[in-house]
């Protein structure tokens, strides 16, 4: 009997090749004098002035390890919020602690479930860690509780949920998320993703906490990158349950998070005023964008987030391609989301005074509008 042929270069784990490269929104429009950054849902405020000091200050000592617990940090998210800082992790970002948990939660021939329209993320650590994703349809572009649950098998260990959802800019109240929460098995791990959730101003929202704070299968993720304005740092944090907790400590990184992160993160979560403009300046601009753009007759996705989603009709001459070429010569930089299954449309960050204004009339001019 012939032995079998060793293979002639090392080979990834299954499901690795099968994994379609995270792709961020560009950042750049060649041969334009001023780019207006669109395209990421960063805030048009940029972080606190104390968070950038903090930073700068730390800056004096890269040559020092950083805490490997990210003890201030747990403890300030711990007094902003009312928990328990032994029940938080850090992590490089929610990026890295949704790879945490499916590197702690996922096995081979395990599935893990996301919606129609979720982050993208959620199959790239679901299939790194050798299980495969499994997709909910969503019903108007909103996840849809009884389609997730219908999607539930004994192989299911893993619900991925963004609450609100990056790139619809949908939620679902606290009380569907409660059902779906009583609708799975007690060893189906619930992820709550709220990375967005500074921004909800709904009376029937809530990102989690209280869920998190009485179960032992659900976990909530939290973002520095978008209110707070730390996206360059990388940094998030998860609030779970002690055991949950403590096998995500197992497996990430001995220091995962660096030092002037920590220190940004703590003095970014403590200047509650500087939250509060960059929430007021949201609130304002997403309202007067979602009532302009459709007035040039584009539809909108209804939006709780710091972004929207703009659909494009598949006409000739006005699809989301084309519409994105002609801003982006213009300076104004989108995001495609064709690799969100959405082919004819693009997300907008609720950008500047002037960002938003622009967009706006470079729209009306695509559309054919008078000016």
């Amino acid at each position: 009997m012939t032995a079998p042929k060793s293979p002639l270069r090392p080979v990834p784990r299954p499901g690795v090749l099968d994994i379609a490269p995270y792709i961020p929104g560009k950042s750049s429009a060649p041969g334009v004098a001023k780019v207006f950054k669109l395209s990421s849902n960063e805030t048009p405020l940029g972080p606190s002035p104390q968070a950038i000091a903090a930073y700068n200050e730390v800056g004096r000592h890269l040559e020092d390890y950083p805490d490997g617990a990210s003890t201030a940090l747990r403890e300030a998210i711990g007094s902003a919020f009312g928990l328990d800082p032994a029940r938080i992790v850090c992590g490089a970002g929610s990026d890295d602690l949704l790879n945490l948990i499916a590197r702690a939660y996922l096995k081979d021939g395990d599935e893990a479930i996301h919606a129609t329209h979720g982050f993208l993320v959620y199959p790239i650590a679901t299939l790194a860690a050798g299980a495969k994703p499994v997709v909910a349809p969503e019903t108007d572009y909103t996840a849809n509780v009884d389609h997730l649950l219908s999607a539930v098998t004994a192989k299911t260990k893993v619900v991925f949920l963004a609450n609100p959802n990056n790139p619809t800019g949908t939620y679902i109240s606290i009380d569907e998320v409660k059902r779906l929460h009583r609708g799975l098995p007690p060893h189906v791990l619930l992820v709550l993703d709220a990375a967005y959730a500074e921004y909800v101003d709904r009376n029937d929202y809530e990102a989690g906490i209280e869920l998190v704070a009485t179960s032992q299968n659900v976990v909530m993720c939290r973002t520095f990158s978008k209110i707070y304005g730390l996206a360059a740092l990388r940094l998030g944090w998860m609030y779970g349950p002690a055991e949950v907790v403590d096998a995500i400590n197992r497996v990430r990184g001995p220091f995962n998070v660096g030092a002037p992160a920590i220190a940004a993160g703590v003095a970014a979560i403590r200047d509650t005023a500087h939250v509060q403009r960059a929430r007021e300046h949201n609130s304002k601009w997403l309202g007067w964008l979602s009532e302009e753009i459709p007035a040039l007759g584009l539809k909108v996705t209804p939006s709780v987030g710091n972004f929207l989603l703009i659909h494009f009709p598949e006409t000739p001459g006005k699809t989301a391609k084309e519409a994105d070429a002609f801003l982006t010569r213009r300076g104004l930089i989108l995001r495609a989301v064709a690799g969100y299954k959405l082919p004819n449309a693009l997300r907008m960050t609720v950008g500047s005074e002037e960002a938003n204004k622009l967009v706006v009339a470079a729209l009306k001019e695509f559309m054919g509008s008078k000016a």
